[in-house]
């Protein structure tokens, strides 16, 4: 891991804590579709940062970063769901959005950067 990529690091984070929400939410819950839907898209943004990291091209890195962003989307989407169906509470519902907004921000940012980068 880069020392100085904090979208690498922030999306490695956020995806140890989604897997220890899933863990929690089948042990104590005994829930099993909703909690893969959320293990599935929070540990697939920092997939798709590692792999636009090692993009071969601009093109290829933007591919991969709009995937992390649509991820980061659909997480933000079944944090909500899950807090509103009281499978998570208030408290890991704050910390989690406050992660995800963030996450989003960065990849937004970045993403808009490699467009005006990719038009010049």
């Amino acid at each position: 891991m880069k020392e100085d990529n904090i979208i690498q690091k922030k999306s490695y984070s956020f995806a140890l804590k989604i897997v220890k929400l899933y863990q929690l939410m089948v042990k104590e819950n005994k829930e099993y579709v909703l909690s893969k839907q959320i293990l599935r898209c929070g540990t697939s943004i920092g997939e798709n940062v590692e792999e636009a990291i090692e993009g071969q091209s601009e093109k290829d890195f933007f591919a991969k970063i709009t995937i992390a962003y649509k991820e980061a989307r659909e997480t933000h989407y079944w944090l909500r769901l899950l807090a509103d169906t009281g499978y998570i509470d208030k408290e890991t519902k704050k910390n989690l959005m406050g992660e995800i907004d963030i996450i989003l921000k960065i990849i937004g940012s970045i993403q808009k950067t490699m467009k005006s980068k990719m038009k010049s």
